[in-house]
């Protein structure tokens, strides 16, 4: 099996190194067991204008350019970059531990399944942060919603579904996972849930659990508590989630996982509805 791993990244210099370390250390583990897998590392610069693409230049990832803004954009530009008949999404500030890649590699085997994701354990330093990504962590597993810190797929899947939904700024993780549970219907197929090992956040960022796809009507805008200038990395808590599009100041959710049905420019306008 040739796997590609795809990490979009944005401004990551803080946290990419660390998580292409934990990539190599698991390929290096993956291929002591299965000596005929096949990885290659891509990590898509999404506009950086900091040092994260030198720096994985010199982790030995080859580095693809998105200059348009958007975390499903960054993944698809990956995925037409990748010769992997299994991808794997890794998000740049997450570590993976050792074993993650065989796990995938033995839940791959299984023709049946399709795709899944990967358990996040997320450790903020705030009570009530931790009291919420619990809850979340909860209710997600209930409605199998699974957020994208690290997804998995066949790359035949990936093209069967359209890939990641560029038109949803946030939740296109969600999006995408349900996309797979719903083509494995279709298919008779089946997706899987990693649990054990999970994932860990490297900067403890909750990300699109606070800004993004909530249990609850949400709204995101400037001058909040949540969120910063429009452009510029917003805040939720004590860490950042990700940058609002350019010109954009706030965002609106109705329900879990769906896409933002409204955005609005600095002035106030309603720019586009879904």
């Amino acid at each position: 099996m040739k796997f590609s791993i795809i990490v979009p990244a944005f401004n990551e210099e803080a946290y990419i190194g660390s998580t292409l370390d934990a990539i190599q250390a698991s390929v290096v583990e993956l291929c002591v067991h299965s000596e005929h897998d096949v990885v290659g590392i891509i990590v898509v610069d999404n506009n950086s204008d900091d040092a994260t693409a030198d720096i994985a230049r010199g982790r030995g990832a080859e580095v693809v350019d998105e200059p348009v803004q958007g975390i499903a954009r960054a993944r698809n530009t990956g995925v037409r970059h990748a010769g992997g008949d299994a991808l794997v999404f890794v998000d740049a500030d997450v570590i993976i531990p050792p074993e993650l890649l065989g796990v995938i590699r033995t839940t791959l085997d299984d023709p049946d399944c399709i795709g899944g994701g990967v358990d996040v354990d997320y450790r903020p330093r705030r009570l009530l942060v931790r009291l919420y990504l619990r809850m979340w962590r909860l209710l997600g597993r209930t409605t199998g919603m699974v957020q994208g810190a690290t997804q998995f797929c066949r790359k035949s899947a990936f093209e069967h579904g359209g890939g990641y939904d560029e038109t949803v700024w946030m939740g296109e993780d969600v999006d995408f996972y349900w996309g797979l549970k719903k083509l494995a219907k279709r298919t008779r197929a089946k997706v899987a849930l990693i649990t054990d090992p999970p994932v860990a956040s490297t900067s403890g960022r909750c990300g699109r659990f606070c800004c993004g796809p909530t249990p609850f009507s949400y709204r995101c805008s400037v001058g909040g508590r949540a969120c910063g200038r429009a452009g510029t990395p917003a805040r939720c808590d004590d860490v950042a989630s990700p940058p609002l599009p350019q010109g954009y100041n706030s965002f609106r959710w109705t329900r879990m996982g769906h896409r933002v049905t409204s955005l609005h420019t600095e002035g106030g306008t309603p720019c586009r509805t879904s």
